[in-house]
């Protein structure tokens, strides 16, 4: 029975992304001779201050992830965050009425919004820390402003400008969701099955028509909280992909002020991760769930009576932390880790890949990709130099 969502900001009680593969057609191909020619980054320690290359291939796609994340984050911060996406020190009114799509966010945890703020200041201050400190290291920074060609939501929030990535025709990957509650690890070769299906869909208001659910008519607005619960399994979708991505990369650092950087910011994107983990799934269970989206058709069932897959622990919302998992070896026991952690799994080839399927680049130039798909390959190049 369906569960109508009415826009009254209720409170909610508080409670992975990364597919290997390469990207099809000449992204793929244009690199590869990189290392075909011997062009493999290796570590070689500092030189007079410098970043050695591998090091500097690991930052500078670090810093392209940053960028692309900052891009996404500014679209979800303008139309579901708090404020004016300023710190509170600086927006003397941070509190404004909330609009159908951040009550919405607000109905999976009343602070939704303002942690949609905090996670885009934190990827921004990312991204611009990284370019910072590739350029004091005599490397090049990384600049993605010409490849921001893509049109966003015209609903009222958003400010129009030109973006990096496409929010509004997903392909969410939620197996990230059964992953991290499985006793399975991907690097020993486990596969996971989607939580909920999420194809072609927007995790943003397109439009005005978006806030009003298509109509006044529809009852409790189930359209727009469809869309909020969308953005909710994308929010973990990125971040639990930016963990995995940073433990990996950091294997692979030789300076030690480097992996200080990635250990860092890998620190936080575990932070992030953990909030979204909860908010998703709050979207999956009453008073939320179970529902359905009248125009998009979209279905959201109530996780913990009437659980998608089987056994139900394999999608109970209530679950947070990582459930102990087999790691290194079958022969050890289970431990609670970040998972996947490995090239073939989470390295920036896969991260690449795995975003592209993902939509989020819909649109995007050939070019674009053939971009990141080089620096993607030329950070997975890098191997760590031990004196």
């Amino acid at each position: 029975m369906e569960n109508p969502i009415s826009n009254i900001n209720r409170p909610v009680n508080r409670r992975s992304f990364m597919k290997s593969g390469l990207l099809a057609g000449g992204a793929a191909t244009v690199g590869v001779g990189l290392l075909a020619n011997g062009t493999k980054a290796s570590a070689q320690g500092r030189s007079e201050g410098r970043l050695n290359a591998g090091d500097a291939a690991i930052l500078r796609f670090l810093a392209a992830a940053e960028l692309i994340e900052s891009d996404l984050w500014t679209q979800y911060a303008e139309l579901g965050g708090i404020g004016n996406n300023k710190p509170i020190e600086v927006d003397p009114n941070p509190n404004p009425p909330l609009n159908n799509y951040q009550i919405a966010l607000s109905n999976l945890d009343t602070d939704g919004p303002q942690y949609i703020t905090s996670n885009t200041l934190d990827e921004v201050s990312h991204a611009a820390f990284l370019n910072a400190y590739l350029k004091s290291r005599g490397a090049e920074p990384v600049d993605f402003s010409e490849f921001e060609t893509l049109p966003g939501s015209t609903a009222t929030g958003s400010s129009g400008k030109l973006r990096l990535t496409n929010l509004m025709h997903l392909n969410v990957d939620t197996s990230w969701f059964v992953r991290y509650r499985s006793t399975k690890n991907p690097d020993l070769g486990a596969t996971f099955p989607q939580a909920v299906t999420l194809n072609g869909v927007t995790a943003i208001p397109k439009t005005d028509a978006d806030f009003n659910g298509g109509a006044a008519s529809f009852p409790g607005n189930l359209h727009i909280q469809a869309i909020a619960n969308v953005a909710a399994f994308h929010f973990g979708a990125i971040e639990q992909g930016g963990t995995s991505l940073y433990a990996a990369m950091s294997q692979k650092v030789s300076d030690p002020e480097v992996l200080q950087i990635t250990l860092g910011i890998g620190g936080d994107e575990i932070a992030h991760f953990l909030e979204w983990v909860d908010f998703a799934g709050n979207g999956v269970q009453q008073s939320i769930a179970p529902f359905t989206d009248p125009i998009s058709g979209l279905t959201f069932p109530d996780f913990f009576n009437n659980p998608p897959l089987q056994p139900p622990s394999v999608v109970q919302p209530s679950l947070i932390f990582p459930v102990p998992c087999e790691f290194i070896s079958s022969e050890l026991p289970p431990v609670a880790i970040i998972r996947p952690l490995t090239d073939k799994v989470t390295g920036a080839v896969a991260s690449v890949a795995a975003l592209t399927a993902s939509g989020l680049f819909t649109g995007q130039s050939r070019k674009f990709l053939q971009t990141l798909q080089i620096m993607a390959i030329e950070a997975d190049a890098a191997v760590r130099f031990i004196l």
